[in-house]
């Protein structure tokens, strides 16, 4: 399908950016990642792919990074030179890890690696970060633009592995985006404040004492107890907090037990907490563990909570933010900037970034028109392909703006 012809007038305007070799060229990028997905900290293929991809553009720098897991080579680094040396370096991200999904799409492109697919766009988000550099080697930025092609987001993981690797030392600020389809293809979410929440992860242990299921007396037993604990965990955010402020707490696994007549001593629970505030992440953090251990208490369990934090919400700085909004305007007019509209709960590690460099992330419609809502991280998800030339364009264009704004 033509990448720019099938998409909505709006998008005529990034024809001239996008030569019909360019157009073929990230069109085939994409459907060759989408058809070959590699899961977090093992996207050697993936890296491969992107850095031949840069290459042609004989960018200033070029260069490999490694996985916090001691494989190598997983990430990628380009540095497009800018019209003045003197003026601050910015930077763009794409991420580019799959997903533990099979996928159903149909898609003539799908995935050939069983029980991995692209559920998340990062197919599409490694190509605009490709598509930018092309823009940005065209049509320089004042300073230099640091692209970073990101893996282990799914993770959590892959931000600190750049940052760590020291190749946004001296950055000025950074923007990114994902793929929604949500929003369709031409509109963009550029505004400040919170756009993602903070992703922390529990596990909890609950210990008793197993027996035979027909003299349950005999027993501390730990269903019963975990039973109660996830009907009072959902009370922190029903009873615990303002219904005014937002926050998620989910239980996503329980394990217990190995047969129908036996009363295990152990059963185990996981899940993730969701808050976009520091103050709410440490008070849903503290009611999990107050709440649990009372809960154990009462059913006669010893308790074990572990908690990891994830990546910290993404708050978008009014400055950054509209520096991203000038960029949007620029490439898609006006009416393609719009509202994010109901607050996104998921959590980006592109928010570790935002912890040391100013910057601004973006939701970027993916939703070709007419087309169904389908969410990340379903096996039907994927993004229009059209999306590739906006967020390329819009990435580029953010870089502009802003190494203008910070000389």
């Amino acid at each position: 399908m033509s990448a720019i012809t099938a998409a909505p007038p709006k998008l005529e305007r990034l024809a001239p950016l996008f030569p019909e070799a360019l157009r073929t060229q990230l069109v085939a990028l994409r459907r060759d990642l989408h058809e070959n997905p590699e899961l977090s900290r093992r996207e050697e293929r993936t890296a491969t792919k992107l850095y031949e991809a840069l290459e042609t553009l004989r960018p200033a720098e070029l260069f490999r990074v490694g996985a916090a897991d001691g494989v190598t080579g997983v990430g990628v680094i380009a540095r497009i030179r800018g019209r003045s040396a003197s003026a601050p370096a910015v930077a763009v991200r794409g991420d580019i890890d799959a997903l533990p999904i099979q996928e159903d799409t149909g898609l003539p492109f799908a995935s050939r690696n069983a029980g991995v697919m692209h559920a998340c766009g990062h197919d599409v988000h490694a190509t605009w970060a490709v598509g930018a550099a092309h823009l940005l080697a065209a049509d320089p930025a004042l300073g230099d633009v640091i692209v970073v092609l990101q893996p282990a987001e799914e993770t959590g993981a892959g931000a600190q592995v750049i940052i760590e690797s020291g190749a946004l030392d001296g950055a000025a600020a950074i923007f990114g985006g994902h793929v929604d389809r949500r929003f369709e293809v031409g509109q963009v979410v550029a505004e400040a404040g919170p756009l993602a929440a903070a992703a922390d992860s529990f596990d909890i242990e609950l210990t008793g004492a197993g027996a035979h299921g027909a003299r349950p007396h005999e027993s501390s037993d730990p269903i019963i107890g975990a039973g109660a604990l996830i009907g009072a965990l959902q009370t922190i955010v029903s009873r615990r907090l303002n219904p005014a402020i937002p926050a998620v707490v989910t239980i996503g696994t329980i394990h217990a037990g190995s047969a129908h007549n036996v009363i295990p001593g152990r059963a185990t629970l996981s899940g993730t907490i969701r808050s976009v505030d520091p103050d709410t992440r440490r008070f849903v953090h503290e009611e999990l563990r107050r709440i649990t251990q009372t809960i154990a208490a009462v059913y006669g369990l010893q308790a074990r909570v572990d908690l990891t934090l994830g990546p910290p919400p993404i708050v978008n700085p009014a400055n950054a933010a509209g520096w991203a909004r000038e960029a949007a305007v620029s490439v898609l007019g006006e009416s393609g900037v719009v509202p994010l509209g109901t607050l996104n709960m998921g959590g980006e590690d592109f928010a570790h970034y935002m912890e040391r460099i100013p910057g601004c992330f973006m939701r970027i419609g993916a939703r070709e028109r007419g087309g169904e809502q389908i969410p990340a991280h379903s096996p039907r998800f994927h993004a229009a392909e059209e999306s590739i030339f906006v967020g390329a364009a819009v990435l580029a264009e953010s870089a502009r703006v802003a190494s203008r704004a910070l000389a």
